[in-house]
């Protein structure tokens, strides 16, 4: 008999649901040659049974009304999914009462267990759907560090009272006859507001006069002097002397911001090109270094907000007009060269201003924290290594781009914030990775660190952080840079 050739696995008693499904293992079958070929069917051949192996002998489970009744309502319940799903997908706004719709065909379920089973599996699969459909994105899914938008762009949760009554003070500060600056960093301080986030860079920067009745006339003869660079010089970037710079620009636009689908259009791609070009022909000793690519992106992102209402990231530019593109270009540049008016000896022949900044910070660090600095000395980590892309891109390449626009609302409220301020962030920013520094002991596992610092996940709330810690050193600290200013 086939009963006595076989193991038994399930004692006849047994009620548990499942268990009277039998499959008649034919584990004598399996030669002995094979005996390794998995731990999973060695375990079972070694494992005796709990059970005797005659205990359920008797127990017929092949019988017609058994099989009946299960495939009963396994067929109900696979009826119920798929009309729960085809619902779901033809009218998803009604599909949580068709959750418990069954038609009356498939009523066939013969105990409560069962129905109680079947209605869970339906629920189940019907909230796994609601939830899927609920989730997909309306753009292309971007990584979280390719997200632009702060805690006032669309889609967050709606302002605090508090927010609000900041919102309302910069509104009030902007729109008086002439702006009081020195109050307007005061309020910037603490990052500005999403809405008033463009003027406010265009008066912190340099790039608008404080007089309201003068800016105007200022943008409009701002704009019209750069699109008349634009004419005068943009030409010659096929000319032989100009080639070298025109490359090495038409080779880093691309990997601006690679993850961010705004900085991947053609369209913008030709108005960096245009912009950097520019400010190259403009400031021949320095010319183009690579770096100064990724400083252009803030201001375009800022100045593009004051005419789109949704996040940024996925904006086709081509539904602005030719005009507002053109203001948008214009701004960015005039920004950028303000911005790096105060710090060009960091772009000029051996960046000295690199190499001065990158020695303050050591210094800083071995006064704010002797024990790290004395770890990357026994490790022969040099400061160099690292921090030279920290002051090259001033801590762009460490964060995501919407932190670093948070970052810019205090570095243009702050006087010398790009040159000055920005080396007390970074000492503040490597004493943030203090554990994790200790934690390394190799060279090599200290530089994977620090060129690849966690950040992914930072918002506006761990930048604020990072800046009160840093106006700390600044004010404990004053003098350890004095060599560099001199």
């Amino acid at each position: 008999m086939a009963a006595e050739n076989s193991k038994q696995f399930w004692k006849r008693s047994a009620k548990l649901p499942g268990s009277f499904i039998k499959e008649r293992s034919k584990v004598s079958a399996v030669p002995l040659k094979n005996k390794k070929a998995s731990s999973f069917h060695e375990f079972a051949r070694n494992t005796s049974d709990a059970w005797d192996v005659g205990d359920d002998e008797e127990e017929d489970f092949s019988s017609p009304p058994f099989q009946t009744l299960n495939s009963k309502v396994a067929l109900a319940t696979a009826a119920q999914v798929l009309e729960n799903h085809s619902k779901l997908r033809g009218k998803p706004e009604r599909a949580q009462s068709a959750a418990f719709d069954t038609p009356a065909s498939y009523q066939v379920i013969k105990s409560s267990s069962d129905a109680q089973l079947s209605r869970n599996a339906s629920d189940t699969c019907l909230r796994n759907a609601l939830h899927k459909q609920q989730s997909l994105p309306l753009r292309p899914v971007i990584p979280l560090v390719a997200r632009i938008s702060d805690q006032n762009a669309s889609g967050a949760p709606p302002m605090t009272v508090r927010e609000k009554t900041r919102l309302e003070k910069f509104r009030q500060l902007l729109s008086s006859h002439s702006t009081d600056l020195d109050e307007l960093r005061k309020c910037s301080w603490p990052g500005v507001p999403r809405e008033v986030r463009p003027v406010t860079w265009r008066l912190l920067s340099g790039y608008l006069p404080a007089n309201a009745e003068r800016r105007t006339p200022t943008l409009q003869r701002k704009r019209e002097e750069y699109f008349g660079f634009i004419e005068q010089y943009y030409d010659s970037r096929n000319e032989e002397h100009h080639q070298d710079t025109y490359r090495q620009i038409h080779i880093d636009i691309p990997r601006t911001n690679p993850l961010i689908p705004l900085f991947q259009q053609p369209l913008v791609q030709e108005i960096f090109e245009r912009i950097l070009f520019i400010w190259a022909i403009r400031h021949p000793a320095s010319g183009y270094v690579q770096g100064i690519n990724d400083l252009v992106t803030p201001f375009f992102v800022v100045f593009l907000s004051e005419y789109v209402e949704e996040d940024v990231e996925n904006f086709d530019v081509t539904n602005l007009s030719q005009d507002v593109l053109r203001s948008i270009e214009a701004d960015s540049f005039w920004c950028m060269s303000k911005l790096l008016d105060g710090i060009q000896d960091n772009y000029t022949f051996a960046q000295p201003g690199i190499q001065k900044k990158v020695k303050a910070l050591e210094e800083l660090v071995s006064r704010i924290d002797e024990q790290v600095h004395s770890h990357f000395r026994r490790y022969e980590v040099e400061y160099l290594q690292f921090a030279f892309r920290w002051m090259n891109n001033l801590l762009m390449r460490e964060l995501p781009l919407r932190c670093t626009i948070r970052l810019w609302d205090t570095y243009q409220s702050e006087p010398e914030g790009f040159s000055h301020f920005h080396l007390y962030v970074c000492a503040a920013f490597l004493i943030k990775w203090r554990k994790e520094i200790l934690d390394e002991e190799d060279f090599q596992g200290l530089l994977m660190l620090l060129q690849n610092l966690p950040t992914i996940h930072w918002g506006n709330e761990e930048i604020g952080l990072l800046l009160a810690e840093a106006y700390r050193l600044k004010y404990m600290f004053a003098d350890a840079p004095n060599h560099y200013r001199r």
